[in-house]
């Protein structure tokens, strides 16, 4: 049994609203999206309760930033659909629940689930906004372009293909953390020809992450209406994340991920994000269903920072 202490509340119970009389701004929606679709056959419909658990090992206290997550107001909708449910299907039932969600909230937060929901998000902000694709922005955290061929259905490998053929502009994409010998020469150019900004790792590690991630905003600010981010967790080193099956060694730190997730919540054109691609079946000693509780907690420090300035 976990120590109780009532001034160390834990992050878990302030994510079951157990601290919602107390929060002063709002509001942050979760959902957890069990999609479990991928090219490579795993559990990543586990994720969502992964992460949820390992929130009981965190505080609500963000020291860098001198606020505590207890002032944020937080809504937990559970999880929606099943494994089952194809990216496809899951189309019409997020974007709904996004829709509503985002009447009142600042801001959803979606706990994948592998990288198939993201086609889905983004055409529930889509539709919350009323909004067509061309107003909207996407940057992706990821190693990969996920740029493979639709031919043959959706999948966590085609999501950003998918979104090219439904008529999102490629200058509204902007992938970061993209890595060498974890992708193909002919996927680079079908990013290149749409017009989509791709910041490899070695850029990151030049520029930095802060400077990646806020020239990115600031790139698509200017031209749209609201900014989806997926955060793949595979674009964190492999070390770090043993649960992500497509992680390689050399991505970011988790410290670099959640900067970049804690920037993104600080902006107020992003709206949503999801949070993908881990199996907990792979994970090694709650490596990765800590790190990624730990970009969940950043995304929503960030929005808390946003909404009370």
């Amino acid at each position: 049994m976990l120590h109780q202490d009532a001034y160390w509340p834990r992050a878990a119970h302030w994510l079951a609203g157990e601290f919602s009389d107390r929060a002063r701004y709002g509001e942050l929606v979760v959902c957890g999206v069990p999609v479990n679709q991928s090219i490579s056959p795993g559990r990543c419909d586990l994720a969502p309760a992964a992460i949820r658990q390992a929130l009981l090992r965190y505080s609500t206290a963000d020291l860098d930033q001198g606020h505590d997550l207890l002032d944020l107001l937080v809504r937990d909708e559970g999880d929606l659909g099943s494994s089952s449910m194809s990216p496809e299907s899951i189309l019409r039932p997020l974007a709904d629940r996004m829709g509503e969600a985002l009447d009142s909230a600042a801001a959803i937060a979606m706990l994948g689930g592998d990288n198939g929901l993201t086609r889905a998000g983004v055409h529930g902000l889509a539709q919350a906004r009323e909004k067509p694709l061309s107003a909207l922005g996407l940057i992706t955290l990821d190693a990969h372009f996920d740029l493979r061929e639709t031919t043959h259905g959706l999948h966590n490998g085609n999501p950003i293909r998918a979104l090219l053929d439904d008529g999102m502009p490629g200058e509204n994409i902007v992938q970061i953390g993209i890595q060498s010998f974890a992708n193909s020469s002919e996927y680079a150019r079908v990013g290149r020809e749409a017009g989509i900004t791709c910041v490899t790792m070695d850029q990151v590690r030049q520029d930095g992450v802060t400077a990646s991630v806020e020239q990115a905003l600031k790139s698509l600010e200017a031209k749209v209406d609201s900014i989806y981010v997926d955060c793949d967790l595979d674009v964190m080193d492999r070390a770090f994340v043993p649960g992500t099956p497509g992680s390689r060694p050399g991505g970011f730190t988790p410290w670099e991920a959640r900067q970049a997730c804690f920037l993104a919540g600080a902006h107020p054109r992003v709206r949503a994000i999801d949070f993908v691609e881990f199996d907990p079946t792979l994970d090694q000693h709650d490596l990765t269903s800590f790190a990624a509780g730990a970009c969940f907690l950043s995304f929503a420090s960030g929005l808390l920072a946003r909404l009370s300035r």
